[in-house]
């Protein structure tokens, strides 16, 4: 058996939920960002264990608050720490700048101010704790041996990020899936995700195939009612978790696809273009707020759906 300890990773207003696996080799689920570190040495100090020792650093994905920091980490472990990634994500293990691009080519799109765009690029760059290749890439439907017979199965479950990651430890189906369950956002009050078709297809494949007996989620994500779900949730919990996540997608995707067959139009709204879809949601966050959710996600329906008429409309011609 192994035992599961969450961790804090701070940064900044909001904190990444890391977790420890107590294992003969033990891990660490995601590593938050170069100021994380000391605060997860921190939480590791208080139950009686040592940074140094981790041997496995998991990473359920590629964005800056998960893997930040796990340069930094390999480096306390002797560099002896098997780092994992999904082939996919692994560029933004390897790069900094391939965080500044991903924010410019998704919600940097529409967050037009210069000034801000050279202010998040320089906090990018900031928040990587260091350039690094990781040592062990996936994809998709490895077993990693966390000693003693402790198998952790690697599923491919993306949609948030095209590679992110559900870490399972088969034994007790504890399941860690970083920021792949959604719900109905964290403090933003949006979800985010690059990709809504495989976003839903994971969520199913999650609800259908792995059954979690716990989920650990990568930020307090929220129910319907805007209250967080705990740091380890129940078979239960997991499924209202999993289950809300599809429901709120389905909910987003009917508004978006109904205004964008009407075109986007420019307003002097913050949520420009997509002003009628935040008003027809209820959504009244503000969504300049980084990682700005909102942005991401009507970025990745316009891609999807924008390319698929076109795609129609090239069959139609020819």
């Amino acid at each position: 058996m192994v035992d599961i300890h969450p961790l804090v990773a701070p940064w900044g207003r909001f904190g990444l939920r890391s977790f420890f696996i107590d294992a003969p080799e033990p891990a660490i689920v995601d590593t938050g960002v170069t100021e994380s570190i000391d605060g997860m040495r921190a939480g590791l100090d208080a139950i009686g264990r040592r940074i140094e020792d981790v041997r496995w650093i998991l990473l359920t994905h590629g964005h800056i608050d998960h893997v930040g920091g796990a340069h930094a980490l390999w480096e306390l472990t002797g560099r002896r720490a098997e780092v994992i990634i999904h082939r996919a994500d692994a560029p933004m293990l390897r790069s900094r700048e391939a965080h500044v691009a991903e924010w410019r080519a998704g919600r940097g799109r529409w967050l037009t101010d210069p000034e801000g765009e050279a202010k998040q690029g320089a906090q990018l760059r900031e928040a990587i704790s260091g350039e690094m290749e990781p040592t062990v890439v996936l994809d998709g439907g490895e077993v990693l041996d966390l000693g003693g017979g402790a198998p952790v199965a690697a599923h491919s479950i993306p949609g948030h990020t095209i590679g992110a990651v559900a870490y399972v430890v088969e034994q007790t189906r504890d399941v860690f899936v970083g920021d792949a369950v959604q719900a109905y956002g964290a403090a933003s009050g949006f979800p985010g995700y690059e990709d809504p078709d495989r976003y839903r297809a994971s969520l199913e494949f999650l609800r259908d195939e792995i059954h979690p007996e716990r989920l650990y989620l990568g930020h307090p994500y929220r129910r319907a009612d805007g209250s967080p779900f705990p740091e380890v949730l129940d078979a239960a919990d997991a499924l209202e978790a999993i289950q809300g996540s599809i429901d709120n997608e389905a909910r987003i995707r009917s508004a978006v696809l109904a205004h964008l067959a009407d075109g986007l139009i420019e307003t002097e709204s913050p949520y420009s273009p997509f002003e009628t879809i935040a008003e027809e949601l209820g959504y009244t966050g503000d969504p300049t707020l980084e990682p700005a959710p909102f942005f991401t996600t009507m970025n990745a329906y316009v891609t999807q759906f924008r390319a698929e008429s076109l795609a129609a409309e090239s069959g139609a011609q020819s």
